[in-house]
């Protein structure tokens, strides 16, 4: 059966349209449902206030426009976020925040099942965490008998192109949490997704080294822009 949306009144409408500029996004989430917002009016909701002479409105659309969308503004470590004008303390401890509790919104699905009885929440967390990296980095997700997520630990910190990894550290830290399987993570902040030879050979080595204290590896993703790259998908595990 279709279920038709009720579509909102031209009286609700015409409200909205008739607040100041300013107060307008709060009532139209309200009104109308958060899709409904512009990606503007959606962070002058949390930033609450603007500046003298700069609406908070206009101060979001300028930060946005600064950091190049959501996407890297979210994910601006600390000290980037308190070089945008406009975002004191207590806006930036806003932003922080609702990056937090998305973390671990995510993190708590994973740990309640088999991570991959929801692939997608795997691709979600897993770009929340590391596609807007400017440097490489490689990370491990460590899985109980279950395949429940035990702990998403970034292991290895490189440069912009790659990043140098120690098979026998992530062996150590796999028996340390008592992990009877991983998820292989990296990133490339070019943010193309394919596969390098060095990636394939380095899957290799973490599979033959993990398999000598019974753990499994499971996948290896690569996060770049739009969706991760799934080795297992791509036949190569």
């Amino acid at each position: 059966m279709t279920v038709l949306a009720e579509s909102s009144s031209p009286s609700v409408l015409s409200a909205i349209a008739a607040l100041p500029p300013e107060t307008r996004p709060r009532e139209k989430l309200v009104a109308l449902g958060p899709s409904a917002l512009a990606d503007a009016e959606l962070l002058a909701i949390l930033l609450r206030t603007g500046l003298p002479g700069r609406s908070v409105l206009r101060l979001s659309r300028d930060v946005l426009d600064e950091c190049g969308g959501f996407r890297r503004l979210l994910r601006e470590p600390a000290a980037a976020l308190a070089g945008i004008k406009g975002l004191g303390p207590s806006k930036r401890a806003t932003l922080l925040a609702v990056l937090e509790i998305a973390r671990r919104a995510f993190r708590d699905a994973l740990a309640d099942g088999p991570v991959f009885e929801s692939a997608q929440a795997v691709r979600d967390y897993l770009r929340l965490e590391y596609d807007a990296r400017r440097a490489e980095c490689f990370a491990v997700m460590f899985l109980d008998t279950q395949h429940r997520l035990i702990a998403l630990e970034t292991l290895f910190h490189g440069t912009l192109s790659h990043t140098i990894t120690y098979p026998r550290e992530v062996v150590k830290r796999a028996l340390t949490l008592d992990a009877a399987a991983v998820v292989l993570v990296h990133n490339h902040p070019s943010g193309r997704t394919d596969p390098s030879p060095q990636d394939v050979q380095l899957t290799r080595a973490m599979i033959e080294s993990l398999a000598l204290v019974d753990v499994k590896v499971l996948d290896h993703f690569i996060v770049g822009a739009g969706q991760p790259a799934s080795m297992t998908d791509l036949g190569l595990l």
